[in-house]
C-alpha cells in the first residue's frame, strides 16, 4: 500500500502546483491590469495602452486555461491510480491517455465557468473603456 500512497502523493503535488499557478496567474493579471490602467489615467497614448490591455487579458486567459487543462489531466491520472491494485503501481506520470477527453482540452478549459467568471468581466470592462475613450 506504501507504493500506491507515494504515487498518489506525487500526483497530488503536481495538481497542487497547477492550482497554485492558476492562483498566481490571476494575481499577476490583476496587478498588470491595474498598472496599465494607472498608465492610462496618467496620460500618454491611450489607444496602445488599451489594446495592450486586451492582449494581456487574452494571453493570461490562455495561460490560465493551459494550467487548468494540465490540472485536469493529472486529476484523471490520480483517479485511475487510486483504483489500481498495489502490484500494478509503476509510478507512471504519463497523462497522454487523458488528452483525448474533451474536458481536458485547452479550449474547453479556457471556457470553463471558473475562468469565464474571472476573464469575461475583464474583457468587457476593457472594451467599454476603449469605446468610451474613442
Amino acid at each position: 500500500m506504501e507504493n500506491k500512497r507515494k504515487h498518489l502523493e506525487f500526483i497530488q503535488n503536481v495538481i497542487s502546483r497547477m492550482a497554485g499557478n492558476l492562483f498566481f496567474l490571476r494575481g499577476w493579471t490583476i496587478t498588470l491590469i491595474a498598472a496599465l490602467l494607472a498608465l492610462f489615467a496618467k496620460g500618454g497614448n491611450h489607444t496602445y495602452i488599451l489594446y495592450f490591455l486586451i492582449v494581456l487579458i487574452i494571453v493570461f486567459w490562455i495561460l490560465d486555461g493551459f494550467f487548468l487543462s494540465q490540472e485536469r489531466l493529472f486529476r484523471d491520472l490520480y483517479n485511475d491510480v487510486r483504483l489500481l491494485k498495489e502490484e500494478k503501481i509503476d509510478f507512471n506520470m504519463d497523462v497522454s491517455p487523458y488528452k483525448n477527453y474533451k474536458k481536458n482540452t485547452l479550449i474547453f478549459s479556457m471556457f470553463s465557468s471558473t475562468l469565464l467568471i474571472f476573464y469575461i468581466p475583464l474583457v468587457i470592462t476593457a472594451l467599454v473603456i476603449i469605446y468610451l475613450v474613442k
